[in-house]
């Protein structure tokens, strides 16, 4: 077989050579052996940027042509090509096996590129190459063996490719090798003990391949070595190797992501030219060593996420160089050390999710490099440090959930770079400070459940950044200043129980991106303004428990993507706008506890809304509520003689007609084919009966047209979480269909365990880069999901599929960043907060433009009040990455 392959590949070359050939004449008999390999190596590459235009032999001197002037090739003084590089010109195609004839090369990269399939073995000629960086591709297969050959190699980087097999043994007989980087692949298999044999290795990179195994006490050896990078989806059994403490020249370790157990060995105390040590996101317990505090050099420490119990050692104190301590998701206890505000180069500070308690230091933020604090989800009590923004460069602060009290620092209204602030669930007093609302990159504010008084500013300036601005359940009082129109980025505006009064400003008009809407719990008066219906994105309006009066806005109809409206406990009189029947994406409506008369319509989503929407207006009737006027429920016991008798005439003629249609039946039904036959079709009348569309947007179709498109031929994928179907709707627009799997069988009617209120949570969610959820169907047995369709498919099928090839880096990278965008939306601004647990390239799906939209929340969890958090266990889906805890 081996003899087979070679002789595959000398006819390849012989083919490439007599192509030049073929394409030169006469003249490429007169070109040197190297020249021919280059125009060798161009003929399999597509270079769409003209980059390597310069390689032609047009005009030239034949007796003397020589390629030292092509564009990436550099020659010695023999004119013999000594480097050949062409990283970063967004090449594709291949790369010829002609590479291996340049037998002078000794640097060779061809880094950031498409280029794809396999590494040619002909590499392994190039006895001279001391330089190979074949990183950020899309070469595929076994790594080519033979690499020993290479005796002069000292650099190997072939990072983020899409190599498999084990890690070729090989490179461990390549004793000159400082740089080795095989991070970003597929590999599999145990890291080999004989790696500890590069006793020259400098640098090592392993991370993020599927590794499997113990880490080699071996690697131990390595005392050159400086970077070590081995961990991100890579399964070590065991803990980490006490004899990775004897390299006394490692500078930055990290083991993160990797299913490390055990507890972290003191003697990494040794380790003193340490400045970065990354551990986070393991198994690892016990307390954190002590011995630590020797890594004076240190700059980043991570530790989070894991199992680590204790207090945070005094020794640390000893890190003056300290730039980001990360402590959180742990079960550490105690206070933070006065130290910690002491550290004159700290930038990060979380230590959220832990046990933590007291005052915090009271200086800290006075070394004024302060970038990020999140203390969140702890027991501490006490001020607000007052300099937290000192140096002006504070970007995020969240200190939700803990026992804080007194005033928010004063110092947070000029923090200019601040974007995310979070201070709910403390007991803070005293007003917001000033200039909060008018800094430039404050993304999010929220404040809710503390005790803040005083009045919203009078004067907000227009702000391009504010999105969220939560301060629910605090005494704020006085009016809405009509200057909260300039608010023209806000998404969510939550100032329900509070004290504001007087009445709802016409400007709210102007918050077109605005999608939730919460006053409810005030003292609001007047009636609700006209404005409001001009908020074309508003998904969830709540005004009740205030004062409002006046009529229900006929024109809140046009709110065409409106799912919940809140207005019970009021002063509202008149009747129910029938234009209300009119927007199909509202699936929750409460006109409870009001003034309102007249009849309750009935068509559209009122038909099944209960009587808990209209209790409490003794003048409003219809089929939920009992009704006063009993001549609008019972017509007859007023109407004139004449109009009984034609009642009772039609009654006899309903009566009749019923008879003639049993009697008709009886006659069809004499054999059994035509029983069956009318039985199919009761039967499918039934069921349609059973089935409630519930709609998140305005659709163009309905149940029916649905079920038609669940046939096997339709079916585009199958799971754990159900079979997708998709369908053409009569407007001509596809979508998918997910059937679940039947998880309420033999429920009562009024059972759906939650289904309804999650698909209610989901349906809201509007973004770029989320798969748009346009509704669902629903019987006591069965649920279908109905989506947008992605004509593009999941990017794990283009990824691993045959068109894997033509995905550019260019486009993954925008692809991850989009993917990212939808989660951060989910994660941090979501009402509530979602957490998917399921990210995966499965479940990032791809449009018509290759943009990408996050889906599939089979096991998403939604975060409530309290920080309380809840399965959305309706929907089952695949285990896969299972994503942080919240801050």
């Amino acid at each position: 077989m081996a003899a087979a392959c070679g002789n595959e590949r000398s006819i390849i070359l012989f083919v490439l050579l007599l192509w030049g050939v073929g394409l030169y004449g006469t003249r490429a008999r007169a070109l040197s052996r190297e020249t021919m390999a280059l125009l060798s190596i161009k003929a399999l590459i597509i270079d769409e940027g003209g980059h390597l235009d310069s390689w032609t032999t047009a005009g030239a001197d034949l007796s003397s042509a020589a390629p030292c002037s092509w564009k990436g090739v550099a020659c010695n003084d023999s004119q013999a090509v000594v480097s050949l590089d062409i990283s970063g010109f967004n090449l594709s195609g291949s790369l010829s096996p002609s590479v291996g004839l340049l037998s002078s090369l000794v640097n060779l990269s061809v880094a950031c590129n498409n280029l794809s399939g396999p590494l040619p073995i002909e590499v392994t000629q190039l006895e001279d190459l001391r330089y190979l960086n074949i990183s950020n591709n899309l070469f595929n297969g076994v790594f080519p063996r033979n690499f020993s050959m290479l005796r002069q190699l000292q650099v190997l980087d072939a990072f983020n490719n899409n190599f498999t097999g084990e890690l070729p043994l090989e490179l461990s007989l390549l004793t000159g090798l400082e740089h080795l980087h095989l991070g970003g692949n597929f590999f599999s298999g145990i890291i080999h003990p004989q790696y500890g044999n590069l006793q020259s290795l400098r640098y090592l990179a392993l991370s993020g391949n599927g590794l499997t195994g113990r880490i080699p006490p071996q690697l131990g050896n390595l005392q050159n070595l400086q970077y070590m990078y081995i961990g991100y989806y890579n399964v070590f059994e065991g803990g980490i190797p006490a004899e990775i403490g004897r390299l006394s020249n490692l500078v930055r370790l990290d083991i993160a992501n990797s299913c490390l157990g055990g507890t972290i060995p003191p003697v990494l105390g040794s380790l003193t030219n340490l400045d970065s040590l990354f551990l986070q996101t393991n198994n690892l317990v016990g307390p954190i060593p002590s011995e630590l505090g020797n890594l004076t050099h240190l700059k980043s420490l991570d530790l989070s996420n894991n199992r680590l119990t204790g207090t945070i050692p005094a020794e640390l104190a000893a890190l003056q160089k300290l730039e980001l301590l990360n402590l959180f998701l742990n079960d550490l206890h105690g206070g933070i050390p006065s130290y910690i505000g002491d550290l004159p180069n700290l930038q990060v500070l979380t230590l959220w999710e832990n046990r933590f308690e007291g005052l915090i230091p009271q200086h800290l933020g006075r070394n004024g490099q302060l970038l990020e604090v999140d203390l969140s989800s702890n027991s501490f009590t006490g001020p607000i440090p007052p300099d937290l923004c000192k140096g002006g460069k504070l970007k995020r602060l969240i200190l939700l959930r803990n026992r804080f009290y007194g005033p928010i620092p004063a110092g947070l209204g000029s923090c200019t770079k601040l974007y995310r602030l979070r201070l709910g669930e403390n007991q803070l007093i005293g007003p917001l400070p000033p200039g909060i609302l008018a800094l430039p990159y404050i993304s999010l504010l929220e404040a809710p459940s503390n005790n803040l008084s005083g009045t919203l500013p009078a004067h907000i300036p227009i702000s391009s950044s504010l999105g969220s601005l939560d301060l629910t359940g605090n005494n704020f009082e006085g009016p809405l200043p009509s200057s909260i129109g300039n608010l023209r980025q806000i998404v969510d505006l939550y100032l329900s129980d509070n004290r504001f009064s007087g009445s709802i400003p016409e400007a709210v008009g102007k918050l077109r991106n605005i999608a939730k809407v919460s006053l409810s719990g005030n003292m609001l008066t007047g009636s609700m303004p006209l404005a409001l219906s001009k908020c074309e994105s508003l998904t969830s309006l709540d005004l009740s428990r205030n004062r409002l009066h006046g009529e229900i806005l006929p024109q809140l109809s046009n709110l065409n993507v409106l799912a919940s409206l809140n207005l019970s406990r009021n002063n509202f009189s008149g009747s129910i706008p029938s234009t209300l029947t009119h927007m199909v994406t509202l699936t929750s409506a409460d006109f409870s506890f009001n003034n309102l008369s007249g009849i309750i319509p009935s068509e559209g989503q009122f038909a099944n809304f209960n009587h808990t929407s209209f209790d409490g207006n003794p003048l409003l009737c219809g089929r939920q509520v009992s009704c006063k006027d009993v001549n609008i429920l019972n017509p007859s016991e007023d109407v004139p003689r004449q109009s009984k008798s034609l009642i009772y005439g039609m009654s006899g003629l309903v009566v009749g007609l019923f008879i003639l249609t049993v009697g008709a039946i009886v006659y069809v039904l004499r054999n059994e084919r035509d029983k069956q036959f009318l039985w199919s079709l009761f039967k499918v009348n039934l069921l349609d009966k059973r089935w409630k569309l519930t709609a998140f947007e305005r659709l163009d179709f309905n149940v029916n047209n649905v079920l038609y498109c669940l046939e096997d031929d339709n079916v585009i994928g199958k799971g754990g979480s159900g079979t997708v179907y998709k369908g053409m709707m009569p407007n001509g627009k596809m979508v998918a269909i997910k059937k679940l799997p039947a998880i309420r069988k033999g429920a009562l009617e009024d059972e759906d365990y939650g289904f309804s209120a999650e698909m209610q949570t989901l349906g809201n969610i509007r973004h770029r880069h989320i798969v748009r959820l346009l509704g669902c169907c629903s019987n006591y047995d069965t649920n279908l999901l109905i989506y947008e369709y992605m004509p593009n498919g999941s990017l794990g099928e283009l990824l691993h599929g045959p068109r894997g090839g033509s995905l550019t880096w260019a486009a993954r990278f925008r692809i991850a960043r989009e993917a990212a965008m939808g989660l951060c939306y989910l994660h941090h601004d979501c009402t509530p907060m979602i957490v998917h647990r399921d990210v995966k390239s499965n479940n990032i799906l791809l449009d018509s433009n290759y943009e990408a939209h996050v889906a599939d929340f089979g096991l998403a969890r939604t975060l409530h009040d309290a920080g309380k958090s809840e399965s959305m266990s309706s929907v089952a889906g695949s285990y896969g990455y299972i994503a942080p805890a919240l801050e």
